[in-house]
């Protein structure tokens, strides 16, 4: 199955494109990528009178020589020959609504955009794509190596969301040698001290209770034998807490599944993944988002 055929790459024009480029090359056929799509959203491509009147000799970018410099840049760091490439320019002066229109309109499978470390540059429209892009999201960090992964964290609820990136974590461990480390959080419900139970007592029911939950879904998959790291929420906000142990085990990646309550909800994040984009700065996160779920609500978006 090819989970990520059609990609889009979000470019800023910066040194970060630089980075991105060469990191998706590396992860195209890790990703089952068979075209992919370089698009920078500009609010406005002219320059402004005063600079022009100063300068009247200089030239404003057009869409046509952005491309081309795209183009030269895929051309400079080897991007692999067998995926088509496109490169498109668009102004909007809203970036965020005119990248997720794109996104939509090429019906790509996932969206990757970069996360500045030292780099300047805020990281709003990384961050606004990730909550609500209509796709599976990739965010790849400034300084992380250009390497496929070997240890990867798989974020789990036991939903049933969880089986599709449980699924395409599967297919490509063994082709890549990388090892799977299911991670599951889990609560001490506030009443328990009415059971006469104390807190640790009630913390092993629960991640007992977690582990068999997990048996029977990890039932389903090819890989039964996987055991599921247990940890207890201390508290803390969940993202640090789950950013602390990725980073403690080594991992390379942070794979998980986005959903909401309800369909319509879907295009949002859960909270444990919008926490994770806040707090997790250091490594790449893979966001599973099923294509379709959010479909209907794009549309009603695109016509207001």
């Amino acid at each position: 199955m090819k989970y990520f055929s059609k990609v889009m790459v979000g470019l800023d024009l910066t040194e970060m494109d630089d980075i991105l480029i060469k990191k998706v090359a590396a992860l195209s056929k890790f990703l089952g990528i068979e075209k992919c799509y370089f698009v920078h959203v500009a609010k406005n491509l002219e320059i402004p009178q005063e600079i022009v009147s100063q300068y009247p000799d200089l030239v404003a970018p057009t869409d046509e020589s952005i491309e081309a410099l795209i183009h030269n840049k895929l051309k400079e760091y080897s991007f692999p020959t067998d995926v088509e490439v496109e490169a498109f320019v668009e102004e909007g002066s809203h970036p965020l609504d005119t990248f997720l229109r794109w996104a939509k309109l090429k019906d790509v499978d996932l969206i990757i955009m970069g996360r500045k470390e030292e780099l300047p540059g805020n990281g709003v429209l990384a961050d606004g794509v990730a909550k609500k892009a209509p796709c599976s999201i990739l965010l790849l960090q400034e300084k992380r190596p250009v390497k496929l992964p070997k240890k990867i964290l798989m974020l789990t609820d036991f939903s049933t969301h969880n089986h599709m990136f449980y699924e395409f974590a599967e297919r490509i461990a063994g082709s890549i040698g990388a090892e799977l480390i299911p991670l599951h959080v889990y609560e001490v419900p506030t009443g328990y001290s009415k059971t006469g139970k104390s807190f640790e007592e009630f913390s092993e029911i629960m991640k007992e209770n977690a582990r068999k939950d997990f048996q029977k879904f990890v039932s389903k998959h090819e890989k039964t034998d996987m055991e599921c790291e247990m940890l207890l929420n201390d508290g803390r906000n969940i993202g640090v807490q789950i950013t602390e142990f990725a980073k403690k085990i080594e991992a390379d990646v942070i794979l998980l599944g986005s959903r909401g309550r309800t369909k319509s909800a879907a295009i949002l994040l859960g909270s444990t993944a919008e926490k994770l984009i806040s707090t997790n700065k250091l490594l790449p996160m893979l966001i599973f988002k099923k294509k379709g779920e959010t479909m209907g609500f794009f549309d009603a978006l695109f016509k207001i």
